[in-house]
């Protein structure tokens, strides 16, 4: 079971831009950066929490952190 929950693509982004994460191009997905990093987040109504967790994961967010984000 996964330890992130599958949430919509507003939130993902919202929790991002928290993190310091800036959208840099939209398309079919989200591409967001910190300068260091790039993410990039589906446009789905919901993400599924194993994609969620490779995200937050990429963004060098712990589980914990992730949904105290949220």
């Amino acid at each position: 079971m996964p330890r992130i929950p599958g949430i919509g693509q507003r939130d993902a982004v919202r929790v991002l831009e928290k993190r310091r994460f800036r959208v840099v191009r939209q398309g079919k997905h989200i591409t967001l950066s910190n300068g260091m990093v790039m993410v990039q987040v589906p446009r789905h109504t919901t993400i599924n929490a194993y994609t969620m967790g490779y995200i937050a994961r990429t963004a060098g967010l712990t589980p914990e952190q992730f949904r105290e984000l949220l």
